[in-house]
């Protein structure tokens, strides 16, 4: 096979998967990518988690023109039912999110391993979404949520640390009201 022939249709049906698979591969390929591709260039720096989310959103610089349609693709099912492929929806900012966890060494375990990851993965579509209208106000836009997340996270925290002090002085109340034991 010389340099300009093509492969014939049925190969790119076998390597690639039927219809519009093939452009599914492509897309997740390069999604994929570019997820690897948040890693920093020094493998002794330390990472932040705003670091890898500015260095993901960058990775969409030079096709933000092509990706509602890249997303629309990949939301759209291969078979009948479900009429939105939502698992593809939800599956690339989770992924984003997790990578990003992975290089702030955020090593959180429970309950909280989850939150963190869905809060990180909710701003970062929501940044992805505003970067397709405002590509010069996305990384700003991110900044924002990543503080408001902060900031939403230091006053849960301030919440039990308070609903323990006050649970704790009820106790001693109730101890030297020989209440309990």
């Amino acid at each position: 096979m010389s340099n300009g022939d093509q492969l014939p249709d049925r190969a790119l049906d076998i390597l690639f998967g039927p219809g519009e698979e093939a452009r599914k591969t492509l897309i997740r390929a390069w999604l994929d990518e570019g997820i690897n591709a948040m890693s920093p260039s020094n493998e002794t720096a330390q990472m932040t988690v705003r670091d890898a989310l500015h260095k993901r959103l960058e990775w969409n610089n030079p096709v933000l023109d092509k990706l509602p349609e890249a997303y629309a693709l990949l939301a759209t099912p291969s078979g009948i039912l479900p009429p939105l492929g939502v698992k593809n929806i939800v599956e690339h900012p989770a992924k984003v999110a997790h990578r990003a966890c992975r290089l702030a060494n955020q090593n959180a375990s429970g309950t909280s391993w989850y939150t963190q990851r869905a809060a990180i993965a909710t701003i970062y579509a929501a940044a992805e979404l505003h970067q397709l209208t405002s590509p010069a106000t996305a990384t700003r836009f991110l900044d924002g949520l990543l503080e408001a997340n902060d900031r939403a996270s230091n006053a849960a925290s301030d919440v039990l640390t308070f609903g323990n002090y006050i649970g704790r002085s009820w106790l001693a109340i109730a101890r030297s009201k020989g209440l309990l034991p």
